[in-house]
Order: structure tokens, then C-alpha cells, then sequence
């Protein structure tokens, strides 16, 4: 299983790069939602991958699609828990900014996701009954600004400061964050709800 891939881009194309990793060339799939926040310029990439077989009648072959972060990852392997949307269907759906399509789902937007490629009125429905006040802390997202992430501690609080570090948030205003998110609900007992909780502080201001 391949779940990180890190080396030169030799080539890009409209939904994938090429990616040459010691000699060894790659082609990772990306979700154009993904694909926007990857520097034009770069020359080197390190991505978290989602690694699948896709079968056909007559063959069968590897399939790395790529992400910039784990917390894109996890989004994504929520949202093929959704009847009928597969890993490469997923792909193209995803077309929008991963925040923007959290919000929507959060609130109900069916208009919105509808509007995504691949996804009828139907399926947006689903998708919303299935995923809704699951994915808060998705919609936490940023555009990437890189700062060093620290070691994840079990403590709750530790736990989801490191996940709003990853999401490109500084650390004093991450805190402050969490600290209000705490004071609005003192009964969360995990990060999940911790990070939910500061989403629907966040989503009012």
C-alpha cells in the first residue's frame, strides 16, 4: 500500500502528475479542489496518497490519488462512504476547494453540490444525509502557509491543535480557537467534538 509519495514532477497534466521518485515515474491523481492549492511553480511535491485497485472486465490496475495534507485524505475517504461514489468518481467530483464542499454538505446545500461534477439532486441528498455534522472540521481548511507541526498528544486539546496546525491556522489564533470552542461547550469529551465545536464558532462570526 502507498501512502505517501514524495519526489520531482516531470509533468503535469489537467487532473494528475507525473512523478518521478528515484528513477521510478508515478502518476498520482488529484481532485481539482486539490490540485488548486499545489504551487504552479514547484518542482518537487510530497503528497499523502489514497491507493485503490480499479477493476475492469478485463483488467485490473493500481490507482495513487494525491493529497496535500492527511486531513484531505480523511475528507476524501468519508466521502466515498456515500453510496455510489467510488474512489474514481470521487475524483471528479471533487472539483471545488474541500472547505467549500464540507460547508455545504454541513448546511444542508444541496444547490451546491449538485452543482459539483457527476453529483444529481439525488445523490447530493445522500450525500448530506449521510455526511452531515460529520465533517465540521474540514471546513477549517486554509490555503496552504506552511508552518511546522508539532508531535500529536493524546491529550485532547494537544490533539486538536495539531489538526488546525495542519490545516494551515497559526498556533496563538488555533488556540485561542480552542480555548473559546471549550468555554462555548465544556461537556466535549474528544477532539472530533472539540473540532466540530470550533467550526460552528468559527461559521458564525
Amino acid at each position: 500500500m502507498i501512502c505517501r509519495i514524495s519526489g520531482k514532477i516531470l509533468q503535469r497534466k489537467e487532473s494528475s502528475l507525473i512523478i518521478d521518485v528515484q528513477g521510478l515515474g508515478y502518476e498520482v491523481f488529484i481532485p481539482q479542489g486539490v490540485f488548486i492549492s499545489l504551487p504552479r511553480q514547484a518542482v518537487e511535491c510530497d503528497l499523502f496518497t489514497f491507493h485503490y485497485l480499479q477493476t475492469d472486465p478485463s483488467k485490473s490496475f493500481p490507482i495513487l490519488i494525491g493529497f496535500v495534507n492527511e486531513i484531505e485524505k480523511e475528507f476524501f475517504e468519508k466521502f466515498i462512504t456515500v453510496s455510489g461514489i467510488g474512489p474514481k468518481a470521487a475524483v471528479r467530483c471533487l472539483s471545488e476547494p474541500i472547505a467549500h464542499i464540507a460547508r455545504a454538505i454541513d448546511s444542508g446545500d444541496v444547490s451546491f453540490l449538485k452543482s459539483l461534477p457527476g453529483i444529481g439532486n439525488q445523490r447530493a441528498r445522500e450525500i448530506v444525509a449521510k455526511l452531515q455534522g460529520k465533517v465540521g472540521k474540514f471546513s477549517l481548511i486554509q490555503s496552504p502557509e506552511q508552518e511546522q507541526v508539532p508531535e500529536i498528544k493524546t491529550d485532547l486539546e494537544q490533539e486538536a491543535l495539531s489538526v488546525l496546525l495542519q490545516l494551515q491556522y497559526k498556533k496563538t489564533e488555533a488556540e485561542l480557537m480552542i480555548k473559546k470552542a471549550i468555554q462555548r461547550n465544556n461537556n466535549i469529551t474528544n477532539s472530533e467534538e472539540l473540532l466540530n465545536e470550533v467550526y460552528r464558532q468559527k461559521s458564525k462570526q
